[in-house]
């Protein structure tokens, strides 16, 4: 076949490109099979069928999972995939019995909830959390590709957008979920309740700023609800503060607050416009 200069370089380029960027598997499926092999060890639920393997099987199928994963990432890392799969297997407990906690908030806090196996069968917001937690760990151990491909599956199913680098504690209870976003720097404390489109992010995008905390600090027991964008990496919501629906929050607020939009009617007259959103704290 004869080819044109233009068509012999744009194939020199996929050519390069390929030696560069090609995985040894196909890391985004096997990163979701990652994740559901997971889950279904830590939560019966969802296992498709009881086989006959036993949990240390199941645990140890999982590390060779990771290790293959790390592995496939064909030069982009030098981190060393078996110490970081054991370290990460050793984590497993305490990322359960977060779960678990999460779970058991989300079941307390909602009262349609009727059971912690409804929570955990068929809340978004439980499954986001969850896959959040795996990603976080592999965030910290400094894997890369893998977490941020684990976060973009809970965002396709869930409506989610957690960033694994965001620091969350634990209990967590998200309600309804959709719209969510997390930043990558955010803090959250214990026993933090979110409702839907709620936005936890930046005031600058700038990419000299990557490494600055760019995004809020959510101390313990607070609860904002649906719409709120709070943005800023110095802002700080103090603890057992409430923040109302469609608050848009650029400051600290201090602990024990309660944040709401002013509601008002008013007549409409020819004098000059007013700015009709005020917070009240």
């Amino acid at each position: 076949m004869e080819m044109s200069h233009n068509l012999k370089s744009f194939i020199t380029d996929l050519q390069n490109k390929r030696e560069l960027h090609a995985c040894t598997i196909s890391l985004k499926n096997n990163t979701v099979s990652f994740i559901h092999s997971q889950i279904g060890l830590l939560f019966p639920h969802f296992a498709e069928k009881i086989e006959n393997k036993s949990v240390p099987q199941e645990i140890d199928s999982i590390k060779d999972q990771l290790i293959k994963l790390i592995t496939s990432l064909n030069g982009s890392t030098k981190i060393n995939a078996e110490h970081v799969s054991q370290h990460y297997i050793e984590k497993l407990p305490e990322i359960h019995n977060k779960l678990w906690l999460d779970a058991k908030a989300i079941y307390e806090g909602d009262p349609a909830a009727e059971s912690i196996d409804e929570v955990i069968l068929a809340y978004p917001g439980f499954m986001a959390i969850l896959i959040y937690r795996l990603a976080h760990e592999l965030y910290k151990l400094r894997v890369p590709i893998i977490p941020r491909i684990m976060s973009e599956h809970a965002h396709q199913i869930t409506g989610v957008d957690i960033h694994p680098g965001a620091v969350i504690g634990s209990p967590f209870f998200i309600d309804h979920g959709t719209g969510i976003v997390i930043g990558e720097t955010t803090v959250i404390g214990n026993n933090v309740k979110m409702y839907q489109g709620v936005t936890l992010g930046a005031l600058s995008v700038k990419k000299e700023l990557s490494q600055v905390k760019r995004h809020p600090t959510i101390e313990d027991d607070v609860i904002i609800y649906a719409q709120s964008v709070i943005l800023g990496g110095n802002t700080v919501i103090g603890k057992n503060s409430v923040i109302g629906g469609n608050s848009w929050i650029v400051q600290s607020i201090p602990p024990d607050s309660v944040v709401n939009n002013k509601n008002e009617v008013r007549i409409k007259t020819n004098k000059e416009f007013e700015e009709p959103i005020n917070f009240i704290i």
